[in-house]
């Protein structure tokens, strides 16, 4: 646990007692803090109260009399479509409004850095689409280069239960635009942006209030060194923002799929090879076709993210393409499972909606593809471009027999089930083929969530003879 600084003997409001909550409200407590909580939850305040907490009703104006600030958990909405009632009172009456986040940077950066022979660093990393992968492939690059690392943000552990800074150590962070928006505080070392795409637009007043939102990350305070995705033209404003000239090598460039050019730092990935550039010269290249854990553009994108990081961080590239070949990748994101006679059998779960389905259904050759479930609206009509590597459809689902109606010519089979889907394409597949599961749908019509669809279809696959 990291206790939070400068709130000692100050009276602070905590609102929402998920894993979060509870994590700030006991961080918060060791550094001294006079802590109350108030979830909307009955049940959840019961349980507060019988784990000793002090549960006040911050929805009567009375009980705000010296609440020195409210820390809010991010999942709770703070201005669009409208601020929670507990947190316009805040605004009301003046109350500094803050998150678990802005806490962590408040309380990381306040040790006796004297004690230290290599100064602990942060990076952190926030954008549309990859930056769990690229969070956990730069975790993984350090642990494999043996340098002392923890995980944590959005992805793995809240930011307040890590373990106080250590000596070298380096904490990957993960940060949603949810985190990234209310944080007081914004001060890694090292900051990437993966790419931009429309996301939570309820929850940021539209697509300009969502980039403001991740844009935080690089105006409070700035980090050391930008990692910038320039696939989309916020990108590409964004890295221009924070660079001081076309040479300024504090800003490193990414691409998936063109190459950059002009004399300042740049990793891009094309046709398969990932290449490094400084002041106009490739200095290295990796072959990113045999990575088995980062198959496709869009985990191109991810690794040229992870490698300019890691680069910045002084890592060789050598060290770093090793540890490229030892990633598995994460679960339910092109993931690949088994392969059992000539056969890969890949997991993508996760890709519940179109645009993931797209990026997986481009990352193979020769596909079995297993998808249905809850189709979303327009269904897959917008796949139609990505099926040239379809072999066969088979749909699953209350979406299966919508879905058969917009895959045009492409052979399909409606198998209702996972069991069935699976057991008909182990029975059809044939070597050098893949097995892809890409529902391009939500997971509720058969399953709680993606994981335990996910996990169901692993279970079937390593039950196959040969497994």
């Amino acid at each position: 646990m990291i206790p939070v600084q400068g709130v000692e003997n100050q009276t602070i409001a905590v609102l929402g007692l998920g894993r979060s909550g509870r994590a700030t409200a006991a961080a918060l407590a060791a550094g001294g803090a006079k802590v109350v909580v108030w979830d909307d939850g009955v049940d959840t305040r019961m349980q507060a109260e019988a784990d000793g907490m002090r549960v006040l009703d911050l929805t009567r104006d009375q009980n705000w009399d010296g609440i020195a600030a409210l820390i809010t958990s991010p999942g709770i909405p703070h201005l669009y479509p409208k601020p929670h009632p507990v947190i316009a009172k805040a605004y009301e009456l003046g109350v500094p409004v803050d998150n678990d986040i802005g806490l962590f940077f408040r309380s990381f950066a306040t040790r006796d850095w004297d004690e230290f022979d290599t100064m602990p660093r942060v990076i952190a990393i926030t954008g549309s689409n990859g930056k769990s992968t690229t969070t956990a492939l730069i975790h993984h690059i350090l642990k494999e280069a043996g340098r002392p690392t923890q995980l944590g943000g959005n992805i793995g552990t809240g930011v307040l239960s890590l373990d106080p800074a250590h000596d070298g150590e380096v904490v990957v962070l993960e940060l949603s635009s949810y985190q990234t928006d209310l944080a007081r505080s914004l001060t890694p070392d090292i900051a990437v942006f993966t790419n931009l795409s429309p996301d939570h637009l309820d929850r940021h007043g539209g697509p300009g209030g969502y980039f403001a939102a991740k844009r935080r990350l690089f105006a409070e305070g700035g980090p050391d060194r930008a990692v910038i995705g320039v696939d989309e033209v916020e990108g590409r404003y964004l890295a221009g923002q924070l660079a001081m000239g076309p040479a300024d090598d504090r800003v490193i460039r990414i691409s998936s799929g063109q190459k950059l050019e002009g004399p300042g730092w740049s990793v891009f990935a094309r046709k398969g090879f990932l290449s490094e550039y400084r002041k106009g010269r490739q200095v290295a290249s990796i072959d990113l076709r045999e990575v088995t854990g980062l198959p496709g553009e869009h985990n191109h994108q991810n690794a040229c993210a992870a490698y300019a990081a890691t680069r910045a961080l002084g890592l060789a590239p050598r060290e770093i393409e090793r540890a490229f070949h030892s990633f598995t990748g994460l679960p339910h994101r092109s993931q690949t499972v088994a392969e059992i006679g000539g056969v890969r059998w890949v997991n993508d779960s996760k890709a519940t909606n179109t645009d993931a389905a797209a990026k997986a259904l481009t990352a193979f050759k020769s596909i079995r593809w297993i998808a249905g479930g809850m189709g979303k609206d327009g269904g897959i009509e917008a796949l139609t471009p990505f099926l040239g590597q379809v072999v066969k459809a088979y749909f699953i689902g209350h979406s299966a027999r919508d879905f058969a109606l917009q895959v045009g010519a492409t052979p399909h089979e409606i198998l209702e089930t996972m069991d069935e889907a699976v057991a008909r394409a182990a029975a059809e597949a044939q070597s050098g083929e893949t097995v892809l599961l890409a529902p391009a749908a939500a997971s509720f019509d058969q399953y709680p969530n993606f994981e335990k669809r996910g996990e169901h279809f692993m279970q079937l696959v390593k039950a196959l003879p040969g497994s």
